[in-house]
């Protein structure tokens, strides 16, 4: 018998069970695989795509939300322009541990995602789209930056996709859209559900920079301790620039404007943000252990997005986007 091998062997396949109860928690090891499933009570993805030459703009959302009753899914489909939105609470979602896959078919609604395709029929309109030219996340930790490694946060959040291309079609009533290449944006959020209020944004779209940004904030809870917390991340070509607590981060946010500013010693970011005289989308959100959703979540698909860029007090950027996404959102406490 092969004793240094059967003793190498347990050693890793407890190693393997440890960083799995580990990710239950919600946070990850560092340089670990966020798109899987943590098995947390409500795991997040998004996608977000647009067109500049057409001003088209598709969103796309699903979850898992665990349940005693089984697991349910927060879906939804939202186009401008247009202000359609079609969502549902989709039962027998399943999402894999060990790798992106999250699938669902029941009542007619369809969910088939993985990290290089989009497939999701609701009702009337259908998303069906394939994803090339990824940009890999560069850093140790996610979005969150060391907090992504912090057990047992309410919410956790990683924008995996800064950047790649997206083609195939959108079908709404008889409206249909083809994309080739369009600009892509995708992101996970997971823990215990939503946060008690938020504000979130993303914007790709800077005439040719290439540059893809994401904001996103809300209330942090931990046990007794609670504080409002906001992170910036912004990629300027190969560059990406993570400011996140506990570097200094403010943000004054309604259901109009956007202001944050975010800094540390070398980088500067200012985001001032719009939204449009038709109002924001209203999206679905997901109440994990009441197995509904609410319709709490206000974002515009389109709106103005101003950004600017210091590094050591020197502009490196400055842009405004006018297919910028901008949002708040609540739930009861």
């Amino acid at each position: 018998m092969n004793f240094v091998g059967s003793t190498v062997g347990s050693v890793a396949l407890a190693g393997q069970r440890l960083a799995g109860l580990y990710r239950r928690t919600g946070a990850d090891l560092p340089f670990g695989d966020p798109l899987p499933s943590h098995g947390t009570e409500m795991e997040g993805w998004f996608w977000r795509l647009s067109d500049a030459a057409t001003g088209r703009v598709v969103v796309a959302l699903c979850s898992e939300n665990r349940h005693p009753d089984g697991e349910w899914s927060t879906a939804a489909i939202a186009l401008h322009p247009g202000g359609v939105v079609r969502s549902a609470a989709v039962d027998g979602v399943r999402a894999d541990r060990n790798q992106f896959s999250v699938q669902a078919d029941s009542g007619g609604n369809v969910i088939d995602a993985s990290q290089d395709r989009l497939r999701m029929s609701l009702g009337d309109t259908e998303v069906d789209l394939t994803f090339r030219d990824a940009y890999q996340w560069p850093k140790a930790f996610g979005g969150g930056g060391v907090f992504s490694s912090v057990p047992f946060l309410n919410q956790y959040w990683h924008p995996y996709r800064l950047g790649g291309k997206a083609s195939g079609t959108v079908t709404h009533a008889d409206q249909r859209w083809a994309f080739t290449d369009a600009k892509l944006y995708c992101e996970r959020n997971w823990g215990a559900g939503f946060p008690v209020r938020w504000w979130w944004g993303q914007a790709h779209d800077f005439g040719e920079a290439d540059i893809s940004l994401a904001f996103s904030g809300g209330l942090l809870e931990l046990g007794p301790l609670k504080r409002d917390v906001t992170g910036v991340v912004v990629r300027l070509g190969d560059r990406v620039l993570r400011i996140t607590p506990p570097a200094l981060v403010s943000s004054t946010c309604d259901v109009e404007q956007w202001h944050i500013t975010a800094r540390t010693a070398r980088y500067q970011v200012e985001l001032k943000g719009e939204g449009t005289p038709d109002g924001p989308h209203v999206l679905p959100v997901p109440l994990p252990a009441e197995r509904r959703n609410i319709d709490t979540d206000y974002e515009y698909l389109a709106g103005t997005l101003h950004c600017t860029v210091r590094e050591w007090g020197r502009t490196i950027f400055e842009g405004t986007s006018e297919l910028a996404a901008l949002e708040v959102g609540s739930r009861p406490s």
